[in-house]
């Protein structure tokens, strides 16, 4: 029983490294106000860069991409240590070997959930694929780097975040599934992929209506929309 409750502990200290809600402490500590009634009411990079400018941006994506890798290498350490505790006795069949994969996968999902379901922000949070790019350079860096080769070419090119984000999770999905690795971290990326796709279906109904704003450009919108409309 200890042994669960100490996976349950690390789950949840993962779970917080992704609910730190980075977009809106740099709208309160930089102007003073709750970026969440600002521009596209995202509290994701790219609303950061349409109300609070380019380096505030800069440095909200890259803190969110550290948290997902900061959860990753957490549970790397977290769970082998503890099976070198005495007061933790692991199942018997359960060995080390075994169980960190399927660790890993928990504690990526758990960032992925806290990033969009923060606790500080009433379960409410971003689309999670930033925290989520932080997992893949953590878990596999290839596909990692894979996924923000596609992100950044999509982006070049059409100037469409949530295009680029989406193109990005299928990248990441194809990869991991071709490339050799354990199937606790191929089901880890296939629902982080689809996680991320869904938690961009607004944006996806406005691609298909060829109404979604590019990067630079506004679009006005409602409080009910932005409920479901929250940034990267």
């Amino acid at each position: 029983m200890t042994f669960w409750i100490a996976s349950v502990v690390g789950l949840a200290i993962a779970y917080l490294f992704g609910s730190t809600p980075t977009g809106y402490l740099a709208g309160t500590l930089l102007k003073g106000i709750d970026i969440r009634e600002h521009g596209s009411r995202s509290v994701g990079a790219t609303n950061v860069l349409r109300t609070l400018g380019k380096w505030p941006a800069l440095v909200v994506l890259q803190v969110d991409v550290l948290k997902g890798t900061a959860a990753i290498v957490f549970a790397r350490w977290f769970y082998p240590w503890l099976y070198t505790l005495p007061s933790v006795t692991p199942p018997t069949a359960l060995d080390l070997q075994t169980w960190m994969p399927w660790a890993v996968c928990l504690a990526g999902l758990a960032v992925l959930l806290g990033h969009s379901r923060s606790i500080w922000l009433k379960f409410t949070g971003g689309k999670s694929v930033a925290a989520g790019l932080g997992v893949l350079l953590a878990l596999s860096w290839p596909v990692g780097l894979g996924a923000l080769t596609v992100f950044g070419v999509a982006l070049a090119i059409f100037r469409i975040v949530s295009l680029g984000s989406a193109l990005a999770a299928l990248t990441a999905i194809a990869l991991i599934c071709g490339l050799e690795q354990p199937s606790p971290y191929r089901l880890l990326v296939i629902a982080g992929g689809i996680y991320v796709i869904v938690r961009h279906r607004a944006n996806i109904q406005r691609l298909l209506a060829g109404t979604e704003p590019r990067l630079g450009e506004s679009r006005p919108q409602s409080r009910e929309e932005s409920k479901t409309e929250l940034g990267i």
